[in-house]
């Protein structure tokens, strides 16, 4: 999706730290859920701690196209508390509302746009999106005190750029398995857009196709895509840790039938080694 060194994942959706943390704190109650309820430590949630990570991730270059891209770079994530956080993948954020078994907060974080040097053969003529910041809410909720089904939802409306609003809602659940040790979770996602938003990532306007050769394309809003995506965790010690994330995202609407679009299965694979102060 682009070519700077820091990992985003927006395109396919994947878990934020937050609901993985949620998830990680749940997935032993997998082996014995039936009759232990979904709760958090007993030290009362997320302690002050922060994760550095180094990653390597395969991911398209941008929605929707047929190249893929091999890159690689440091990952940061800080949280105060189950508070404030600050991260390279998810902006800074605030948790203005929290409790046992919900988040709801807000954060600003940023789209790194699309550039025509990207795919110069299926792009030229369309324009580069600019990158820009993001205003996002969102929110976690467990589901269930005796299953740790989790439901995350978020919206995003972008500052520049591409514009226009986007939206994912995801279901996530710890898989049989999981222990406090090793926790492997996996959901499905659908990501929902505005008609400016999907103008400007798969629409062709009058002007453009001209200079393109693709005919005048004009979305619809709706959906976007639908997903799945599944995430491991080996806690190797209490401080160091391995993780794999991987998505399949299937493009709908408008996107499915855009003429830029080039693939309409997409896939991205993340892996990554942390250490947690």
């Amino acid at each position: 999706m682009d070519g700077s060194s820091v990992l985003s994942f927006d395109s396919l959706y994947m878990l934020d730290s937050q609901t993985r943390d949620l998830l990680i704190e749940s997935a032993p109650l997998m082996e014995n859920w039936s009759t232990t309820d979904c709760g958090r430590k007993s030290t009362g949630g997320m302690e002050e701690w922060a994760k550095n990570q180094g990653a390597a991730e395969v991911q398209p270059v941008y929605d929707s196209s047929r190249a893929y891209r091999l890159q690689g770079g440091p990952v940061i994530n800080i949280q105060y508390r189950d508070i404030a956080f600050a991260s390279t993948g998810e902006g800074i954020g605030v948790n203005f509302l929290r409790g046992d078994h919900y988040r709801l907060g807000a954060a600003v974080s940023y789209d790194l746009g699309r550039r025509v040097k990207d795919d110069y053969t299926n792009l030229h003529g369309m324009g580069d999106i600019a990158p820009a910041p993001a205003a996002k809410l969102f929110g976690s909720y467990v589901l269930s005190r005796k299953f740790p089904l989790i439901l995350r939802a978020d919206v995003r409306q972008l500052l520049g750029g591409a514009n226009g609003t986007v939206g994912d809602v995801g279901i996530y659940m710890p898989l049989p398995g999981s222990s406090k040790k090793f926790v492997m979770f996996a959901g499905p996602s659908i990501t929902l857009a505005t008609h400016r938003y999907l103008q400007s990532e798969f629409g062709v306007t009058p002007a453009q196709s001209a200079a393109s050769g693709h005919p005048v394309f004009d979305p619809h809003p709706g959906a976007d895509a639908v997903g799945v995506g599944f995430s491991a965790t080996r806690f190797v010690t209490d401080h160091w840790l391995f993780n794999m994330d991987g998505a399949l995202n299937r493009l709908k609407g408008s996107p499915d039938v855009s003429p830029i679009t080039e693939r309409r299965t997409q896939r991205a694979l993340v892996l990554s080694v942390g250490y947690l102060w």
